[in-house]
């Protein structure tokens, strides 16, 4: 603690919370830093890393902790996960995660007269995880790249759940209706395979039609670059002194970028439209996606049936279903900052809730059927 002060309890909690969230940032920007491909990228990282331990350092002293061998903490289970999907997707997949995460630490410091001096450098943190992920800094553009971020990855989430949590209704709805395991089995098979293709095509269409849109705006951007190209220039040089450049330096800035078409077009789809022309997103990807999701959330219900597990495939199947409804609630949980634990009490229930009204239907419908006979 700094010398010759006692701190209150309050405040060392406070001090701990602080710490432990520096030092996490530190952590996943340093695996992030091993993952990013790119040197540049990956030095930014490391800049971020060096950062988050000024400020944990910080925090250390004010616990009366060594504050000279601070280094970034082994990964916990959201650092793993962020990294996991950084290395499958890119590390753009992730940065609205982590963009999330420095709008919570300048939410907190803005909130303690003892941490506010810090709030610039966490902004311009968020500014340059921003302008790293095409998301183009705060506000209504961060809010727009976290919505849209990942298209394969976006997929993937939803149709593992889709994929869970209707066919489990399904399995439960056919189970209560009927005592033959085939049946369930055939509904199951049936119910997986039209989920499914009905998930990829709506994805297909989807993203499809997203990137037309963004194709179409680029297009009329390329006119206007050929016909008025010194409008244009100028429209350049008024975005770059928003971003704190004096006239001169916006206009030289626009003035050598206007001097190649290719990278004219670029910039001013990043900086006029928020899009990252590499990155539009491929309609097949999105589609494969979500189909091979659907298809691993889906088939959980039906391993016991496809297994022979007799009498006990209804439990299996439910024990199963359930326990996966609490892992996929957890994981999203903690990718979006969400407690763990209510996010997957959270599914469960969701989950649940509807199987439990489909099984109860499907055993109405059952012994309505079976009086008729």
């Amino acid at each position: 603690m700094d010398a010759g002060k006692e701190i209150s309890r309050s405040d060392e909690r406070r001090y701990e919370s602080y710490l432990g969230a520096e030092l996490e940032a530190a952590a996943v920007y340093s695996a992030l830093a091993e993952t990013e491909a790119d040197p540049r990228r990956s030095r930014i990282f490391e800049e971020l890393v060096e950062a988050e331990l000024r400020h944990a350092a910080r925090w250390a002293g004010k616990l009366g902790r060594p504050t000279d061998a601070l280094a970034p903490p082994a990964l916990g289970l959201k650092g793993r996960l962020l990294k996991a999907a950084a290395g499958l997707f890119g590390t753009n997949r992730v940065l609205p995660f982590l963009l999330r995460g420095e709008d919570e630490n300048i939410e907190m410091y803005a909130a303690d007269p003892e941490a506010a001096d810090l709030v610039p450098e966490e902004r311009a943190h968020a500014r340059v995880l921003g302008e790293m992920s095409g998301a183009g800094g705060l506000g209504e553009s961060h809010s727009r790249g976290v919505a849209t971020a990942g298209g394969s990855l976006r997929a993937a989430v939803l149709g593992a759940n889709d994929g869970l949590v209707s066919n489990f209704s399904l399995v439960m709805g056919v189970a209560g209706g009927t005592g033959n395991p085939d049946f369930v089995l055939l509904a199951g098979v049936a119910g997986l395979l039209a989920g499914a293709f009905s998930m990829a095509a709506g994805e297909y269409v989807s993203v499809r039609s997203q990137r037309d849109l963004y194709e179409n705006e680029l297009r009329k951007e390329r006119i206007e670059l050929a016909e008025w190209p010194e409008e244009e220039r100028a429209e350049l040089e008024l975005i770059y002194q928003a971003k704190g450049l004096s006239e001169e330096e916006a206009r030289n800035v626009a003035s050598r970028l206007m001097a190649d078409p290719k990278v004219a077009l670029d910039t001013m789809a990043r900086e006029e439209l928020g899009l990252d022309p590499s990155q539009l997103g491929s309609p097949v990807a999105a589609a494969a996606s979500s189909f091979a999701a659907f298809v691993v959330g889906a088939v959980i219900p039906i391993l016991p049936y496809v297994f022979r597990a007799e009498d006990l495939a209804f439990s299996l199947s439910a024990g199963l279903s359930a326990l996966a409804l609490a892992l996929a609630g957890g994981v999203l949980a903690l990718l979006t900052g969400v407690n763990a634990a209510w996010g997957a009490a959270r599914m469960l229930l969701a989950g649940g809730a509807a199987a439990a009204v489909t099984y109860a239907i499907g055993r109405l419908i059952g012994v309505s059927v079976g009086s008729l006979g």
